[in-house]
């Protein structure tokens, strides 16, 4: 079927008029603004990573590049991110509501990732912003079991008329969550069902059961010169006083009695 200009801008036209009644209606409707004029949509570790795991399946290939497309023009408002599911919806030649299921990260694949980050993720805010060694970067992006979710763990549901595996507004659902891990990386985390702070306090406990080891690189190392403080010197151990007993007041004594004044007997004549 052949589709004149007038005929896309008609079907534009009525889907904005779509948008306003809905937001009439109190609905929200937020567009994900997505980067135009550039070759990547993504600019971060995590965007870049999530978008690559996508390129990376065949299955995918042929649908990918119209969703992308969908995407630039700002087509896809309200995309929500909550534990296993992705919603959005899409403007196409109509509205569609978009929703993809995501199975949870399997534990023991979780366990594994999170054991190879003992010790070699420095704070959340590296974690985040992807500053982290290659080693481990290579443990979170592996296809195979790594953080992203393969095909079989994707389940597609649109309420557009095309019956194909992946339509175009799931694929522009799909890319969308790349670029809004841009600004909130911490959504892939929440997606796959795990607390990214594991991987934080698993280096802390690293780190301490290295200190307290009796080989490693801190084995018969100067601690006291490490940590700048002397161990030789005998530090006043400060004790509580003990609470005041209470007293009770001490009584008033009574005023001494003034004795009588005797009065002379008057000698008789």
């Amino acid at each position: 079927m052949w589709w004149s200009y007038q005929d896309v801008e008609e079907q534009k036209a009525r889907v904005q008029r779509e948008i306003a009644k809905r937001k009439k209606r109190g609905e929200k409707f937020e567009a994900l603004p997505a980067p135009a004029g550039q070759k990547k949509l993504s600019t971060t570790f995590w965007g870049q990573a999530w978008c690559r795991n996508l390129e990376s399946y065949q299955d995918y290939e042929t649908r990918l590049p119209r969703g992308r497309s969908y995407l630039r023009q700002g087509n896809v408002y309200n995309l929500e991110i909550t534990p296993g599911e992705l919603s959005a919806v899409v403007a196409g030649s109509e509205l569609y509501d978009t929703s993809i299921t995501i199975h949870p990260l399997p534990k023991k694949q979780w366990q594994h990732i999170v054991e190879s980050s003992a010790g070699q993720v420095g704070s959340m805010l590296d974690l985040l912003a992807g500053k982290l060694g290659d080693g481990l970067m290579q443990v979170l992006t592996d296809p195979k079991d790594g953080l992203f979710p393969k095909p079989k763990e994707i389940r597609f549901n649109c309420s557009c008329p095309d019956h194909a595996v992946m339509c175009k507004h799931v694929s522009a659902v799909l890319y969308g969550v790349g670029v809004l891990l841009d600004t909130k990386p911490e959504l892939l985390f929440t997606l796959r069902g795990v607390d990214q702070a594991e991987l934080l306090s698993n280096a802390s406990s690293s780190v301490i059961t290295d200190l307290s080891a009796d080989s490693g690189d801190l084995a018969g190392a100067d601690i006291s010169a490490i940590f700048g403080i002397d161990l030789g010197t005998s530090i006043p151990i400060l004790t509580e006083e003990p609470p005041p007993v209470a007293t009770e007041p001490a009584k008033k004594k009574a005023p001494a009695k003034k004795a009588a004044k005797k009065t002379p007997k008057k000698r008789s004549q």
